[in-house]
Parts: structure tokens; C-alpha cells; sequence
């Protein structure tokens, strides 16, 4: 990983902090207890669960967690705030946010290039960080849609969680969708981002650079991808909607649209 690569994962981590921050900022007491787009979790929620990962992290040395991540710190700290006055909460989220962001923008290249445990396994602390701003850019989007407020749409934190998706897409393709030996598939994404991406099954389901003539062509906005892609929206009202559509072997595509998702 590049020293440009492992700064860019702070860095858009910071700008997915700093947005979040804004849009709690504005809340009301409506906003507050409003349904996110994850099924358990109101909007208080999702900045419960997003400042009790950081308070969990807030002080850690990079390279202090190898074998396994503290989540039991994390829960303490849910522990600590639940039942607070949603005011008060805000001040707790940034007596842990702010100086969190102070120690993320003095890290240095090799306090950020350790090795480190992250949610999907050995890496190294960038790495994490990049899978912070995943986590960060789709929990903001969990709260921005139900909040009828989007934004935060497009740059390099929207990237990086299209990314992740876009690491993931053999294992969708693969697993999810379950497109035959022999088979591809073309992923086009549009405005915020623009993206292509593809999948051969040769064996098994691997990226590849391009294809001449994809078997099935799927198409839809970015933001709306990596959403059905992390579960959070109905793929059938998209699919009603028109906001994902394909071409080529209808059965594969619809077949890719009504699976996409990976995580949760």
C-alpha cells in the first residue's frame, strides 16, 4: 500500500467524521428517533454504534491489536450513554470524536502502515481505517435517506466504500448470485461515481480487467449499489423503480439485482 493509499483512508476518514458530525448537529428530537435504514437501529443508534467504535480505538497505539479487536469496550461504552438526553449524547460522541480526529490526523505513515486485526481479518491499521470509512460513509447514508437530507454522495470516502464492494464482487458473483462456470458479468456504475467493473467465472468468480461481451450487464446509480449491495435498501423496489436495470441473459440479471448483497 502506497504512503498516497494509506494517508487517503485518514484523510476520507476524517471527512466521513466531520460530515457525520454536521448532519447530527442539525438534528431535532424527531430526527433523533427517526428508523435508520438498519432494521435495529434509529438514527441515535447508528451514532451510538459509530462513536462507541472509535471510543474503543481513541488511544490505542496502532499496532496494540493484532490478535483480536477490544468490541467489549465498544459495548461499555453503549453502556455508558444509553438513556441520555439526546443533547448530552451529542456532547459524549464528540468528547470522544474530537480528539480521536486529533490522533488520526498526527499518526504517521508507519504508525498507520502496523500490522493490526480488522473486522475481516489481518491487515494492517490503514487498512482498518479504510474499513472505518466504509462502515462510517454507509451508516451516514443509513441516516440520510430515512431523513429525507442526502449528501456526501461522491469523493474519495464514496470511493473507498465502492471499493469494498467492488473488492467483494467475486464472492457476490460467486456465492450471491451463483453465475454458472463460464459466465460474465459487467457492473457499470453512474452518478455520484462512475465505475466499471467485471467478473469472469473461470473456475471460479475473479475480477478481471474488461470484457469484450459480458453475459449480463448491470447498471445503476453508485449510491444505490453499494446500499443493495450492504442490504440496506429492497432491491425490488429499486428494480420497480428503475434504479438498477440489466441487459444480456435476463435470467442472470435479475438474478444479479435481487443479489447483490454481501454484508449487513
Amino acid at each position: 500500500m502506497s504512503d498516497e493509499v494509506t494517508r487517503a483512508s485518514v484523510d476520507a476518514l476524517e471527512m466521513c467524521m466531520a460530515s457525520f458530525d454536521d448532519l447530527l448537529g442539525g438534528l431535532d428530537a424527531d430526527g433523533w428517533s427517526t428508523q435508520s435504514l438498519c432494521p435495529a437501529w434509529t438514527v441515535r443508534g447508528v451514532a451510538e454504534h459509530l462513536g462507541a467504535i472509535e471510543a474503543m480505538l481513541l488511544g490505542a497505539e496502532p499496532g496494540s491489536m493484532v490478535d483480536s479487536l477490544p468490541f467489549e469496550q465498544a459495548g461499555e461504552w453503549i453502556s455508558s450513554v444509553a438513556g441520555l438526553p439526546d443533547a448530552e449524547f451529542l456532547d459524549r460522541y464528540r468528547e470522544v470524536l474530537t480528539p480521536r480526529r486529533a490522533e488520526l490526523a498526527a499518526m504517521s505513515i508507519e504508525e498507520l502502515g502496523r500490522p493490526s486485526a480488522t473486522p475481516v481479518g489481518p491487515g494492517s491499521y490503514a487498512r482498518f481505517m479504510a474499513i472505518r470509512v466504509f462502515d462510517y460513509w454507509v451508516h451516514e447514508q443509513d441516516v440520510r435517506r430515512p431523513l429525507g437530507r442526502p449528501g456526501h454522495e461522491s469523493g474519495p470516502a464514496a470511493e473507498i466504500a465502492l471499493d469494498e464492494v467492488h473488492r467483494s464482487l467475486p464472492y457476490i458473483v460467486g456465492k450471491k448470485i451463483g453465475l454458472p462456470d463460464g459466465m460474465s458479468i459487467s457492473f457499470t456504475v453512474s452518478g455520484p461515481l462512475e465505475r466499471s467493473m467485471h467478473v469472469a467465472v473461470d473456475g471460479r468468480a475473479g475480477l478481471v480487467d474488461g470484457l469484450e461481451s459480458p453475459d449480463v450487464s448491470v447498471s445503476a446509480d453508485s449510491t444505490t449499489f453499494v446500499l443493495l449491495a450492504c442490504g440496506r435498501i429492497d432491491p425490488e423496489a429499486e428494480i420497480a423503480a428503475g434504479t438498477i436495470s440489466w441487459s444480456g441473459d435476463d435470467q442472470w440479471g435479475a438474478q444479479a439485482a435481487r443479489n447483490l448483497r454481501f454484508t449487513m
